[in-house]
């Protein structure tokens, strides 16, 4: 696919996609819950022929968007952390038994990508217990690990070598790596949660180049988990021009901002000055939607009993 703003999210290719009436190989199904004003979008790449139009592996990738996920508001947090755990079981079902490694990519020491250090933070992590286990939690929790491997301005290693020598030495059954997306639309800034199981390009919505993390690089099955907290700065732009340039369509309004703008904004994006308050607010959703979703039997309040 030809891509003319930067994105980590299935479903603004999707999107563009339809515009230009060419989804063959895409299947999309939209579910909405009105009471918490939550939508999920499912993108399904169902063959390579939608991989090649979409620019992504053939997968599965979901979407939550809440306008409030960036909110102070608890109570639709939960509801977004128990739908995020819902779909994190349908996408990949866990046996009982299985080993999980946890991993929060990027750099801590910059907010808007320290999400997934962050949602280490708050994991429930329990494969170093063993039988010290406490006795209430046998059989309603996973040997769960967490790892926040920094990134390669700080360790001078590339990330997926350090998970890799992890992953051989562990031999987790899946690998779930969390982190910071940009996003096409500023209106999905911090309210949007995908998830995928072809798992993540770390840094790659913003045009940096890693290796992939995922089955081929690790060995075992891979989900991603990543939130947009930047947009590329000449998107704001074309979007402040989209009354002006009214009698352009998106493809050719974005080729005029490119073209004669984004020189002067390359590699410039762009983060709400609330930024602080919401990866918290953001690593709390997804860390409890986790939680939930790897320790059957665990509730929120017991994961605050143990973490507090």
């Amino acid at each position: 696919m030809e891509q003319h703003y930067r994105t980590d999210l299935a479903l603004e290719n999707c999107e563009q996609l339809q515009d230009d009436d060419a989804l063959a190989g895409v299947d999309v199904r939209v579910e909405e819950d009105e009471e918490n004003e939550i939508t999920v979008t499912w993108v399904e790449i169902t063959n390579e022929e939608g991989a090649a139009s979409m620019g992504k592996p053939v997968g599965n990738y979901i979407t939550l968007e809440c306008a409030a996920m960036q909110a102070s508001e608890p109570e639709v947090h939960e509801a977004i952390s128990r739908a995020l755990a819902s779909k994190l079981a349908q996408l990949h079902p866990l046996k009982d038994d299985a080993t999980i490694l946890v991993v929060g990519l990027g750099n801590w020491q910059v907010t808007p990508d320290a999400l997934g250090p962050q949602v280490c933070e708050k994991m429930l992590v329990t494969r170093h217990l063993g039988e010290v286990i406490p006795e209430e939690l046998h059989g309603r929790v996973r040997a769960v690990s967490a790892l926040r491997p920094g990134v390669m301005g700080i360790t001078g290693i590339e990330t997926a070598e350090i998970l890799l020598g992890v992953a051989q030495r562990i031999k987790p059954d899946v690998i779930i790596a969390v982190d910071a997306l940009a996003a096409r639309r500023t209106s999905r800034i911090n309210t949007t949660i995908q998830i995928s199981d072809t798992g993540i390009n770390p840094g790659a919505g913003l045009g940096n180049k890693r290796t992939p993390i995922n089955r081929a690089s690790m060995g075992v099955h891979c989900i991603g988990i990543g939130v947009p907290t930047v947009v590329d700065a000449a998107t704001l732009v074309s979007d402040a021009m989209r009354n002006v340039l009214d009698d352009l369509n998106e493809h050719e309004r974005d080729t005029l901002i490119r073209e004669n703008i984004a020189p002067e904004l390359e590699g410039l994006f762009v983060t709400p000055k609330t930024i602080d308050a919401v990866i918290a607010r953001l690593a709390t959703i997804i860390a409890n939607a986790l939680n939930q979703a790897l320790h059957p039997g665990v509730t929120a309040a017991d994961v605050h009993r143990y973490l507090s």
